[in-house]
């Protein structure tokens, strides 16, 4: 597995290699890692909204 994530509902993709920098969220953070509070920086989606990214 790659270790991304990504948005059900728009397609945004959390990789760990990247975080999300801007919310905090350091490169090399582990998806299990991230804050359960954290939002999707597209659509605000909760990381219950996120799955396992095959691609």
């Amino acid at each position: 597995m790659s270790g991304k994530w990504i948005c059900t509902l728009c397609g945004w993709i959390y990789d760990p290699a990247i975080g999300d920098p801007e919310e905090g969220v350091e490169p090399g953070t582990a998806w299990e890692d991230v804050p359960e509070d954290w939002v999707c920086p597209e659509c605000g989606a909760t990381k219950d909204d996120f799955e396992p990214y095959e691609g």
